[in-house]
C-alpha cells in the first residue's frame, strides 16, 4: 500500500492502514487542511469538487463532501468531470478552489486529491507547504450544526466548458464539419467517455466510433496513454478506415492521437502539432518542460517566436508560461495548456484546436506528422544506495560537461547541438531518471548510455 503527500495534493492506494494507504482517514483529514487553508486564503465558503470514474471515486467523494460541510464549506458537487472541467469551475463559480479526486493515469487501486486555487490553478509549492502543515498539526476547526455547509449537485459544467472551447477564436466548427472527419476514440472507461463524445458532436464529427466510453472505472487497460496500451485503438483505426484516433487519460487532461495507417502519432508531438497551428495565427512564446521533445523548440523558432523551458510539473510550466508570456504550452505527456481558454493540461481544447489544424492542412495525420522533425526520447533510470548524495553526483555530471549548453533548473539537462539529455532525481526513491532525445533510438540511446557510463565511472572512483 502507498501514501504519497505532496505539495500538488495527496495520492496513495485504496485501502490499508492510515497513513500507508489512502484511506478514509487520510481523506478527511487532508480535505480538512485544504479546505480551511482555501478559506483563510481566499475568504470565500465555497469549493468545487470533481471526480473520475475510477472505482473509489463515489467512495472519496462523499468523504470530501461530508467533510468540507463539516467545515463550513458549501460544495458545488459536479459528479462525474474532468480536470480542465473542474478547473473551468472553478473560476465560473467564483469558489476559494476545487478539489478532483482522481488518480490521473495510475490504474485502478490508486485515487488521489487534487488541488486548485481560487486561480482554478494546481496549488502553488508554497501554498502546497502549508495545507501540509495543516494537516500535520491537525490546526483546523469544524462549523457548529447551524453553519453546517450546503451542497449543490450541479452537471451543467459539462457543456459550459464544451461551450468555452466552441467559443475559441481558433476553434473552427465549420472546417471540422466540411472534413467530415471519421473518429476512434479510446476513453478507458472513465469520464471521457462523456465529455469527448459530447465535444466531437459539437464541433460537428459525425461518425465517431467508441471504444472503453461507459464510465464505470473498469479499465480495459493500463491507463496511461502511451503506445503499448493503445493497441486496441490502433487495431480499431486501421479496420473501421478512420481519418484519426482519440486517446485520453481517466482525467481527461493528456491527450494522443493516432494516425491513419494504426502508427501513433506520438504523445510527445500533440503539443507540438497544435502550437504550430497556434503559431501559424498568433506568433508569440511558448514554453514545455525540461523532458520534453525538442521539436516544440524546432517548430517555435521556425515561426519566429522564443521557446522557453521549465522544470518539470505542471505548476511549473504554467509559471514559466506566465512569465514569458507564452500564447501556448505543455508537456510531452500529451498535455496541452492554452492561456486564451485557461492555465492548465485541458485534452478537449486540444482535440479542438488539432482536429481545426488537421482540416486546414487538408492532408492525412501521417502527413501532418511527417512535417514536423523527428526525435525519439530514450527513458532510462539508475538505481543508487540510497545513502548516495545524489546532488553531488551532479554536480560532478556538471563539471564533466562545463563546456556544454545545460541547465539546472531541474537536476540536469546538457544539450550537444540538438541532442540532449536530463537527469532527475526521483522525489520518492533512490533513483536518478536518465531522459535523452536524439533524432533517432540508436543516437537516443547511444547518448543515455554515455551518460550512464559516466555516472558508473564517477562512483567507481569515489569508492
Amino acid at each position: 500500500m502507498t501514501l504519497i503527500k505532496s505539495i500538488s495534493g495527496i495520492r496513495g492506494t485504496i485501502g490499508g492502514a492510515v497513513g500507508d494507504g489512502l484511506t478514509p482517514l487520510d481523506i478527511v483529514k487532508f480535505t480538512s487542511a485544504y479546505g480551511s487553508w482555501a478559506v483563510k486564503k481566499s475568504g470565500i465558503k465555497k469549493i468545487v469538487v470533481g471526480r473520475d470514474a475510477r472505482l473509489s471515486g463515489a467512495m472519496v467523494n462523499n468523504l470530501v463532501i461530508g467533510t468540507l460541510q463539516g467545515l463550513g464549506i458549501d460544495v458545488v458537487d459536479l459528479g462525474l468531470s474532468t480536470t480542465p472541467t473542474v478547473e473551468v469551475a472553478v473560476t465560473g463559480e467564483k469558489a476559494a478552489g476545487g478539489i478532483i479526486l482522481t488518480a490521473s493515469h495510475n490504474p485502478k487501486q490508486w485515487n488521489a486529491l487534487k488541488l486548485l486555487n481560487a486561480n482554478g490553478e494546481f496549488i502553488s509549492d508554497a501554498d502546497g507547504k502549508e495545507v501540509l502543515e495543516i494537516a500535520e498539526n491537525s490546526d483546523f476547526k469544524y462549523a457548529d450544526v447551524n453553519d453546517l455547509g450546503k451542497v449543490t449537485h450541479d452537471d451543467t459544467w459539462l457543456q459550459k466548458h464544451v461551450d468555452l472551447v466552441l467559443a475559441l477564436p481558433l476553434v473552427d466548427v465549420e472546417a471540422i464539419k466540411k472534413a467530415d472527419f471519421k473518429v476512434v476514440i479510446d476513453c478507458v472507461n472513465s469520464t471521457g467517455g462523456i465529455f469527448v463524445p459530447a465535444l466531437l458532436k459539437a464541433l460537428g464529427v459525425e461518425t465517431v466510433h467508441e471504444l472503453y466510453c461507459e464510465p464505470d472505472g473498469n479499465f480495459p487497460h493500463n491507463p496511461e496513454p502511451l503506445p503499448e496500451n493503445l493497441i486496441a485503438l490502433s487495431k480499431e483505426v486501421v479496420s473501421k478506415r478512420a481519418d484519426l484516433g482519440i486517446a485520453v487519460d481517466p482525467d481527461v487532461d493528456r491527450l494522443c492521437f493516432v494516425c491513419e495507417d494504426g502508427n501513433m502519432f506520438g504523445e510527445e508531438y500533440t503539443l507540438v502539432a497544435v502550437a504550430d497551428y497556434v503559431l501559424k495565427n498568433n506568433v508569440g512564446n511558448t514554453v514545455s518542460n525540461l523532458s520534453s521533445t525538442r521539436a516544440l523548440r524546432d517548430v517555435t523558432e521556425k515561426a519566429g517566436g522564443e521557446y522557453h523551458a521549465a522544470a518539470v510539473g505542471e505548476v511549473n510550466v504554467v509559471n514559466q508560461m506566465k512569465a514569458v508570456n507564452a500564447i501556448i504550452g505543455g508537456e510531452g505527456n500529451g498535455g496541452v495548456i492554452y492561456p486564451e481558454s485557461h492555465y492548465g493540461r485541458d485534452a478537449l481544447v486540444g482535440i479542438a484546436l488539432f482536429l481545426t489544424h488537421l482540416a486546414k492542412y487538408g492532408k492525412s495525420v501521417s502527413s501532418l506528422r511527417a512535417s514536423y522533425p523527428g526525435y525519439f526520447i530514450s527513458k532510462n533510470k539508475i538505481t543508487l544506495t540510497p545513502e548516495m548524495d545524489i546532488d553531488a553526483l551532479l554536480s560532478k555530471v556538471e563539471q564533466k560537461y562545463s563546456k556544454q549548453p545545460h541547465s539546472t533548473i531541474d537536476g540536469l539537462k546538457i544539450e550537444f547541438d540538438k541532442e540532449w539529455v536530463h537527469l532527475r532525481r526521483s522525489n520518492t526513491e533512490p533513483i536518478i531518471r536518465i531522459y535523452s532525445e536524439g533524432n533517432s533510438e540508436t543516437v537516443a540511446n547511444g547518448l543515455a548510455n554515455k551518460i550512464i557510463a559516466d555516472i558508473k565511472e564517477i562512483l567507481q572512483l569515489k569508492g
